[in-house]
């Protein structure tokens, strides 16, 4: 009967050796993502207001003053055609305000040119309507710039609307209370703050993370071959550069698509959203993180490859099969609207497509012959 033999017999350390090589490792590790949820705390304001600029800008687009909603004449298949066609309704012409900060208690409201018309009328009767003093051409001076001139009664039919610059207090009041439906809000009184804190200890663990994962790399490396490394050293680099990518196109690109939509339909029932900030931010955490996993699909795919479990004939042949397994998964990874799992699926199958590539670009044999 073969001797018993422990598993570190054949190595250059013992296992208590191991241990304090471990520990050191996992102290520098907490060290670093300390360090990095600290800094992270002093940037938490700026963090939150970087991840709010997608559902700040969504509201602001979508609460725009709007006919009312026919809710009686429009189903669900028009509202969808009227979302994909992108016709916008055109705006009446008006004349441009001039570009000035305004103060927060000043507004600017458009005044129909007929009601203001009437107005002066009733104010100044006959100011209107009293003629043009004609100016003889050889009095104008040739540097005289010739004044606007007031458009007549005629002119109402192109210009509908001038602009009129109104202050008084209550309308600081009514801007400010105004402007609380194009922000998340809070239902409880330590809300903000745990939402703080929550930020500031994954942007710290975000920032930490490559210290942390060369700790790590570090204690796992003394226990591989060099052709093992080798691998490593060159799709660890590929895995993170698609998790990032995914993430950044979630966040630059399909997030406002998937916010116009999910507040569009809220304005389409009838529904004033008040988005709550904890809910968002753990939204706006955990999608990205869905689509950069989810773009790791041509490493999974050269894995299940290289360990034999599927053949690069069989990627090849079961497309439709993976097509409709994509289909699904970005059903479940996604909200519930059809864009967001459109802006996933498309991505993968191109993903797809390059991970069977990949797996043609070097043989499985090469992959675990250390001296390929």
């Amino acid at each position: 009967m073969p001797r018993n033999r422990d598993l570190f017999d054949d190595s250059t350390m013992t296992f208590g050796e191991h241990l304090e090589v471990l520990r050191v490792h996992v102290w520098r590790a907490l060290l670093g993502l300390i360090l990095g949820v600290v800094l992270a705390l002093f940037f938490g304001d700026r963090i939150i207001n970087f991840l709010r600029t997608p559902i700040d800008d969504a509201l602001r687009r979508n609460n725009l003053p709007t006919a009312e909603n026919d809710l009686g004449g429009m189903d669900f298949t028009g509202f969808i055609k009227q979302l994909f066609s992108g016709e916008e309704k055109k705006p009446e012409e008006v004349v441009p305000v001039v570009e000035e900060t305004l103060a927060a208690d000043e507004l600017v409201v458009q005044v129909p040119v007929s009601s203001l018309r009437d107005a002066i009328e009733a104010a100044a009767p006959g100011t209107l309507k009293k003629p043009a003093t004609v100016v003889p051409a050889t009095v104008v001076p040739a540097t005289v710039v010739p004044a606007t001139v007031v458009p007549e009664v005629g002119d109402s039919a192109t210009v509908k609307s001038v602009p009129l610059i109104i202050k008084s207090d209550e309308i600081a009041l009514f801007k400010k209370t105004a402007d609380r439906f194009n922000r998340p809000v809070t239902y409880k009184v330590e809300e903000a703050f745990m939402t703080y804190i929550k930020v500031s200890m994954v942007s710290g663990f975000v920032l930490a993370s490559p210290w942390v994962f060369f700790q790590l790399w570090l204690f796992v490396a003394a226990g591989l071959f060099p052709h093992e490394r080798k691998h490593v050293y060159t799709y660890l680099p590929m895995s993170l550069g698609l998790f990032f990518t995914g993430a950044l196109f979630c966040f630059y690109f399909v997030f406002p698509i998937v916010l116009d939509f999910l507040i569009s339909f809220n304005n389409w029932i009838g529904v004033e959203l008040q988005p709550r900030l904890s809910d968002y931010i753990s939204f706006v955490l955990m999608l990205p993180v869905m689509f950069g996993i989810s773009f790791q699909l041509p490493m999974v795919m050269l894995f299940l490859e290289r360990i034999g479990m599927i053949t690069v004939k069989a990627y090849t042949e079961n497309w439709r099969m993976a097509v409709l397994v994509i289909a699904i998964a970005s059903m479940l990874l996604t909200p519930s609207d059809p864009q967001s799992m459109v802006l996933m699926m498309l991505p993968l199958v191109f993903l797809y497509i390059a991970g069977i590539q990949l797996c043609k670009f070097q043989s499985r044999a090469s992959f675990s012959d250390p001296l390929a």
